[in-house]
Parts: C-alpha cells; structure tokens; sequence
C-alpha cells in the first residue's frame, strides 16, 4: 500500500492521558553496535522498531553478525564478535539515519576490510569530513565517491599499524556530535591492538554534549571505562575491551516525549509518558526543565514524566546546545506563549536531516508567526490567533511530529509525507490521537 501524501488533523483543545514511550534511537543504536563488537552475548529490550534502527540491523546481517529477534516487540540477541567482524568486504546502504552512518564509519575504517557506505540522497549532503580526517590520521584508507568531505564513502583495509605509534588524535566538535561518539566507540579496537591508552581531543566548541555523555555511558555498561580530562579530551583506557553486559533495557526516547509533555503544558493536562524519568542518561529530559520555566507544571519519578498547563506559558530565550532535537518542540511550544522566544545554540540544525533552522522558519511562518532566523538562532513570535495550515515536512520526521502539536491550537492542520515518521516513532499519530480530544 501506498504510503498516504498527506495526513489531515483536526483542531483539538485539550490533551491528556498517558504515553508509552518508543525506545531511544541513540541508545538502540549505541547498544547495537557496542553488542557486536563485545565479547559474548547480549540480550536487549525495548529497542526502537522503526527505520533508522532497521538500517543498522540490516548493516549487521551484512556484515555477519548475527542478531536473533526474541518473542516480544524491542528484544533481541546480539552475539558478539570480540571486535573481530565476520565479513570484510561489504556493501551497506544505511538511510539516512546518522546514528548508523557515523559509527559504522569509525568501526569499518578500523576493521581491516573494504566497504562502501551509501545512503539517501540528503545523507549525502550531511558533513562527514571531520571523523574522516581524523580516522586518515590513524591511518584509514576511505575515500569519498562524491564530493568531498561527504558520503558516500569508500573504506579500504588501510595502512596496516600506521596508528599504532599514535597516542592520540584530535577532532572538530563543533559540527556533530556524532563524529566524536564514533571515534570513541570504535577506538577500542586500535586500543585492544596496541595495548596502550588513547586520547581524544576536542577543538572547537563540542555541541550536543549530552550525546556524548550517552555513548560513554553506555561504553561503561560494555566494559569501556572513558575518561574525560577537563572538557575537551577523552581518554580510552589501556586494558579497554568490550564486554557483554549480559542484559541491557534501552531508555524510552528522551526527544519523542517532548511532544507528549509540551501537548500537557499546551492542552492543559495532564500528560504523563513512561520509559523515561529523572535519571535518565539522555540530555533531551531537559526539555522538561524548560517547559517549567515558562510556566508549566512538571512531575517526574523514576521512570516518568508528567505535564500539565499551568498560568500562561511564558516565552524566553533559552541555550538549546544541550537538547537540539528536543529544541525543535520549543519552537512550536513559542506558537502558545506570551512575549517572544529565542532558542540559541542551534547551528546543528542546519546539518540534519533537512536545514532546521530554515524549514522551522518557514512552516512558522504559515501558521502566522513572525520569525527571526540566525546562523544559531531563531526568534519566534507567537501570533495573536494561529492560521490553518499545511505543514510540508521535508522528509524530517521531527518537523512533522511538533508541527502536529498546532492543532492544539484550535485550528486544523494538514502534515505533508506523515509517514516520514518511521524513521524514528511509527505510531507516533495514534498515540497523539490518544490523547487529544475535540
């Protein structure tokens, strides 16, 4: 069946009720790749089932690694490969989920093997040229197919121990956070070769540094110890090896309940999503915070997070370089608010899965804000009654989720290409639904 062109929502003037979270993209896809360059076996629960997950899974079977599907949605069996992948010449077509691009790079320039990695056409207008240099200075062979300093790629076996005299390697923080938790997950397999400690440095400012802190965090669980020396280098032990867990759950995803919390403080309330809470180790259960301070009221627990509307929702300006996905949800949040807000700290939106900054901008506009867009900025000021729109999405399954939240607004609203949210959340409309009423 053909994939619908267009999904129309009716205004809706209230939300309230209770949402189980997906699992997070990040840690699914962390865990992933972490479990098959370990030694032995790993259960995982709750792993996201959508596209760019899929795209890893794919990447895996190719490269033999095996993964059983258990009997229940989100488990799997991982066997490890002790660093040592099965399959040395591959072809992997990977989407355009960055999450899966970025590490396989770092992992299959460091394997030994010849591989081309391709994806969608605006996986190929994505920057890789940093972690790319930085894996040159270790010696990796990987050349680019298209333009420079983007995919698709080429990896060749490289030059046999030209970085084993290295101690370390430095790296550009201010494009992606995901060029350096590439570096760093498959750093260990140079380190279990040389047996000496290795250290990468940060130059430049480092966005998305709560990204960061997921993928050494989740090293940890695999036996990776990383340390950080002061706020720009990362140091990969000497006795690191990558050991199975035994079993690991993954965290419902941090970036989709901002739409559920912010439907709360817009919808009146309360909403409440599960899978994730206060401790959670993804940045994005900030958004939370942000909410509160422009007037929502939020509860949490360990494994949840509620929001309700308070008085009025107040804008502010608020440094989103910790939670830029969540971010996008902000700026549709601003639609309800009294005053005018400023999200700061947004350059990364412009190298994602569309330009951010100009498509938020845009689609903004025809709900009849007044924006301000910057190379790291965007100023939305909220309308004195919003206007019918029809949102086009930009195959950007984050447009298309918080763009939903304007029928909250008492208007109707149609979403272009809605299924584009399988990249990320597939039942993201029925669970909306769920918790909205006319």
């Amino acid at each position: 069946m053909d994939a619908p062109t267009y999904l129309d929502l009716a205004p809706v003037a209230h939300a309230r009720g209770r949402v189980a979270l997906p699992g997070s993209k990040s840690i699914s896809n962390r865990t992933l790749l972490l479990a098959a360059l370990a030694t032995g076996e790993t259960t995982l629960h709750g792993l996201l089932d959508a596209d760019d997950v899929d795209r890893m899974l794919e990447a895996l079977n190719v490269l033999g690694v095996r993964v059983d599907r258990g009997a229940g949605p989100g488990e799997a069996r991982v066997h490890g490969t002790g660093g040592a992948l099965p399959v040395l010449k591959a072809e992997l077509f990977l989407g355009n989920a960055g999450t899966a691009f970025r590490p396989l790079t770092a992992v299959l320039a460091l394997a030994g093997g010849s591989y081309v990695l391709k994806g969608v056409p605006r996986m190929h207008e994505r920057p890789i040229g940093d972690l790319v240099d930085a894996l040159r200075m270790l010696g990796a062979d990987i050349r680019y197919l298209g333009q420079e300093g983007f995919p698709p790629l080429a990896i060749g076996p490289g030059r046999a121990g030209a970085g084993d005299t290295l101690d370390s390697v430095a790296i550009r923080g201010d494009v992606s956070s995901q060029f350096l938790s590439a570096l760093l997950m498959a750093l260990p397999m140079l380190v279990g070769r040389t047996g000496r400690a290795f250290t990468v440095k940060v130059t430049g400012e480092l966005v998305s540094r709560p990204y960061v802190a997921i993928t050494t965090n989740l090293m940890g669980r695999f036996g990776v110890s990383v340390a950080e020396e002061g706020t720009r280098a990362f140091v990969i032990p000497a006795q690191a090896r990558y050991t199975t867990p035994g079993t690991l759950r993954v965290e419902g995803d941090a970036s989709a309940a901002s739409y559920f919390l912010a439907a709360g403080a817009i919808g009146r309330g309360p909403v409440r999503v599960t899978g994730v809470g206060r401790h959670s180790i993804q940045g994005d259960v900030a958004f939370a915070d942000v909410l509160a301070r422009m007037g929502a009221v939020i509860h949490s627990g360990d494994d949840w997070i509620e929001a309700s509307g308070g008085k009025s929702l107040v804008g502010r300006e608020v440094d989103c370089v910790a939670i830029p996905d969540a971010a996008m949800t902000l700026a549709v949040v601003a639609l309800f608010a009294q005053g005018p807000t400023t999200l700061r700290g947004i350059a990364s939106w412009r190298v994602k899965e569309t330009d951010r900054i100009a498509a938020m901008a845009a689609e903004l506009h025809k709900l009849g804000a007044t924006v301000e867009a910057g190379d790291d900025h965007l100023t939305v000021h909220p309308p004195g009654m919003l206007l019918p729109a029809t949102i086009d999405t930009y195959d950007d399954h984050r447009i298309a989720m918080c763009f939903a939240l304007a029928a909250l607004g008492g208007v109707a609203v149609r979403i272009n290409d809605p299924d584009c949210v399988r990249k990320t959340f597939p039942g993201y409309f029925a669970a909306l639904r769920a918790i909205t009423g006319p």
